[in-house]
């Protein structure tokens, strides 16, 4: 009897189609696709390590369990040149123990330093980050202000170049004086068409028989 196959469970997400193949517009309409994870209230782990909920974005080095370096109060820009200082001293320290006696004690103690002043370094950078955020929003905001304004003045002159061609179409237009007298007809072709109209038809309109008559009369 061959033995039920183990569930295999990823810890990735799904690939990017199976997960919209969940959003269907079949699925949304019976309610069947996945809803948001509910936030977190407790604690959680990432990248290996637990972190609680209400803690800071940025935990300081005490609550981490590493011995802070520097004051409470600092230049974050000279501490960072001082421990970049300090790791380039501690670095060649461990280069001369290498060299000199690889089997010292101390040799463990020069990489735990160094390894402290990493963390210190990094430590200091992430307190730049809302920093970094808020001048990346500001860089973003700028831009969209200067496209819009470039969009605007550009709508501007193609707004000046319409209201310049209707001008031009208004000073060309003839004067109406002139445009009267060009559609006026004269009339006397009228009247003589209507004049010959009426003796057509009031010949046309005579008995024959007088005709004839006045045809004899006109002969003799």
């Amino acid at each position: 009897m061959a033995a039920p196959e183990a569930s295999q469970v990823s810890s990735l997400p799904l690939p990017p189609m199976q997960y919209i193949q969940l959003y269907s517009e079949d699925n949304i309409r019976r309610n069947r696709n996945l809803r948001p994870p509910p936030p977190i209230q407790d604690n959680y782990s990432m990248f290996g390590n637990a972190f609680n909920a209400d803690d800071l974005i940025i935990r300081p080095l005490e609550s981490q369990g590493f011995k802070r370096l520097y004051p409470q109060h600092f230049d974050r820009r000279r501490e960072l040149r001082k421990l970049n200082h300090s790791l380039l001293v501690n670095f060649l320290d461990l280069l001369d123990l290498l060299v000199m006696c690889p089997d010292s004690p101390r040799r463990a103690e020069k990489v735990e330093d160094l390894n402290l002043l990493f963390i210190h370094i990094h430590h200091l950078l992430n307190e730049f980050r809302p920093h970094q955020a808020r001048e990346t929003l500001r860089v973003m905001m700028e831009l969209q202000k200067r496209q819009r304004i470039e969009t605007a003045t550009r709508f501007q002159k193609h707004l000046d170049k319409v209201h310049e061609l209707l001008q031009q179409a208004l000073h060309n237009l003839p004067d109406s004086s002139e445009t009267d007298s060009k559609l006026l007809v004269p009339t006397e072709a009228f009247e003589d068409m209507d004049t010959s109209d009426e003796t057509k038809r009031d010949s046309e309109a005579v008995n024959p028989l007088d005709r004839l008559m006045c045809d004899i009369v006109d002969n003799l």
